[in-house]
C-alpha cells in the first residue's frame, strides 16, 4: 500500500510539473538559486595620498574600469545584471550619494542595471559580496556585481563625520578609543611584542612581494587606464621588498601619543588586569592607506546556462556578529566560527584562511581564536604589505582567495575582516 500511494504522489508531482512547465515556459521547477562566482577581480593598490599612481583616477572612473573589464572577460550581455552592490566607507565628495549607480552609468551598462552603495565600514566590499549571494540564493534576482571602490587620496578617511569622534557626549558615554588602540590593546593582552608584530608584517611584506612578482595576482588584476587607453598601473605598487627587520624596528609607535591623552586610562578601565598598554604598532605593521576598487559578479545556475559561463566557485555561507565595541578589532574570530556552524562545516574543512591585516595583532589573534597554521593563512601577504582600500577591501580578498585555491587545486576558503565598532564579518568559498 505504501509503494503504490508512493507512486501516485511522484505521478501526482510529475503532472504538476509538467503543467508548471507548458503555463511558463520554463525548463525546471525548482530552479539552483545557489549563488556562484562566475569572475572576481580588482584594480592594483596604489598608495593613497597625492603622489599615489592612481590620485589622477576618480572613483567612478576606477569602478567603472572593472565594470567594463567585466562585460568584456565575459561577453556580458549587461542588461542581465539586476544590481551593483559597491562598498565605500567614506561616502562623500566625489564618492557620495549612490556612487555605485554613477559607476554603473559611466560604464555604460544597460539603463536597467540598478546599483546601491553600502557602507559597514571596513567590511563593505564582503558584506556586498554576502549581500549579492543572498539576493541570488533566496531567488528575487539571477545576477549581481557586488564589490567597493575607495579612493583614499581624493576622499580622506573619516572626512564623513560622525558620532563617535565628532559627539563627546556619544564618545565619553561609550568609551571610543581609536582602532589603533584596540589593537596595541589586544597584543598586551595576547603578549605580542613589537618584534612579534614586526616578524609578522615582515612576512606580509616578503609573502606579497613573491606572489607579485610570480604572477599569483595576474589573473584577477586589470590594469587602470586613462581615457586614452594609456595604462596608469598595471600592478600593485605599495608593496615594499626592501623592508627589513631593521627598518621596521626604527619606526615609531603610531598610537602611544593617542595613548597618553587618556585613551588608554579608558581601556585599562575596562580591562583592570593591565596596569598599561604596550604601543607596538607603527605605520610598518599596520595596514596602508590605498587606493582601489573590486568586483565579483555572483549568479544563479540559470544565470550561468542563460549566459554561457561557468562558475568558478560557489559562495558556501556568511556572517556577521559584533564582540566588544572598545577594543574593537577581536570579532574575526568568533564570526568565522559562526560561518562555520552556518555551512556545516569545520575549521579543518577550510583549505587557505585569508584575515584582513588591519593590524598585526588582528591577524595574530585570529589565527590564535581559530588554532590555523600561518602557513595557510595570508598565504599571499595582505593589506600590511598591500593596503586597505577600505570599502573595497573585502572583495578584494575574495578574488585573491578564488585565484589562489585554484592555483593550488584546493577546495574551501575562508575570509574575515575586523569591523568598526566591535564587529567581524566573514564567507566561506568552494571551488565548483
Amino acid at each position: 500500500k505504501f509503494c503504490e500511494i508512493s507512486i501516485e504522489t511522484e505521478n501526482a508531482s510529475r503532472r504538476i510539473r509538467a503543467l508548471t512547465q507548458k503555463k511558463f515556459g520554463i525548463s525546471e521547477v525548482t530552479m539552483n538559486n545557489t549563488a556562484y562566482i562566475y569572475d572576481a577581480i580588482r584594480t592594483p593598490r596604489s598608495k593613497g595620498k597625492r603622489d599615489g599612481s592612481l590620485h589622477e583616477v576618480k572613483p567612478i572612473d576606477l569602478g567603472a574600469g572593472l565594470l567594463n573589464a567585466l562585460q568584456e572577460r565575459n561577453e556580458l550581455d549587461t542588461s542581465y545584471v539586476d544590481d551593483v552592490i559597491m562598498g565605500c566607507v567614506t561616502p562623500i565628495g566625489e564618492q557620495g550619494s549612490d556612487v555605485a549607480k554613477m559607476i554603473v552609468q559611466n560604464a555604460g551598462w544597460d539603463e536597467s542595471v540598478a546599483g546601491v552603495q553600502l557602507n559597514r565600514f571596513c567590511a563593505s566590499g564582503l558584506e556586498a559580496v554576502n549581500t549579492g549571494a543572498q539576493k541570488v540564493a533566496s531567488g528575487w534576482e539571477n545576477m549581481v556585481v557586488a564589490g567597493g571602490v575607495e579612493c583614499m587620496s581624493r576622499v580622506p578617511m573619516g572626512s564623513d563625520g560622525g558620532a563617535w569622534f565628532q559627539d563627546a557626549a556619544f564618545s565619553i558615554d561609550t568609551s571610543v578609543v581609536p582602532q589603533g588602540i584596540g589593537a596595541d590593546t589586544i597584543a598586551t593582552l595576547d603578549g605580542y611584542s613589537r618584534e612579534d608584530v614586526d616578524a609578522f608584517a615582515l612576512e606580509s611584506q616578503r609573502r606579497a612581494s613573491q606572489a607579485r612578482d610570480r604572477g599569483y595576482f595576474d589573473r584577477s588584476v586589470v590594469p587602470v587606464k586613462d581615457v586614452n587607453g594609456l595604462t596608469i598601473l598595471e600592478r600593485d605598487d605599495f608593496i615594499k621588498p626592501e623592508t627589513t627587520m631593521e627598518g621596521l624596528r626604527n619606526l615609531r609607535a603610531s598610537f602611544e601619543q593617542m595613548g597618553s591623552m587618556g585613551y588608554d586610562d579608558i581601556v585599562v578601565k575596562k580591562y583592570n588586569t593591565l596596569d598599561r598598554i604596550d604601543h607596538v604598532h607603527t605605520a610598518g605593521n599596520s595596514s596602508g592607506i590605498v587606493d582601489g576598487a573590486s568586483a565579483v559578479l555572483i549568479g544563479n545556475e540559470k544565470a550561468g546556462r542563460d549566459l554561457g559561463l561557468t562558475p568558478r566557485a560557489r559562495i558556501v555561507a556568511g556572517s556577521i556578529l559584533a564582540r566588544d565595541p572598545i577594543i574593537m578589532l577581536a570579532a574575526p574570530g568568533p564570526s568565522a566560527k559562526k560561518c562555520l556552524r552556518t555551512a556545516g562545516l569545520a575549521a579543518s574543512d577550510i583549505d587557505l584562511w585569508e584575515i584582513n591585516e588591519a593590524f598585526a595583532s588582528v591577524a595574530m589573534r585570529y589565527m590564535r581564536d581559530l588554532d590555523i597554521d600561518p602557513a595557510i593563512t595570508n598565504v599571499n601577504g595582505g593589506a600590511i604589505a598591500m593596503g586597505h582600500p577600505l570599502g573595497a577591501t573585502g572583495a578584494m580578498l575574495l578574488s585573491t582567495m578564488l585565484d589562489e585555491l585554484e592555483r593550488r587545486d584546493l577546495k574551501r576558503g575562508m575570509l574575515s575582516l575586523c569591523v568598526g565598532g566591535g564587529m567581524g564579518i566573514s564567507c566561506i568559498i568552494e571551488r565548483s
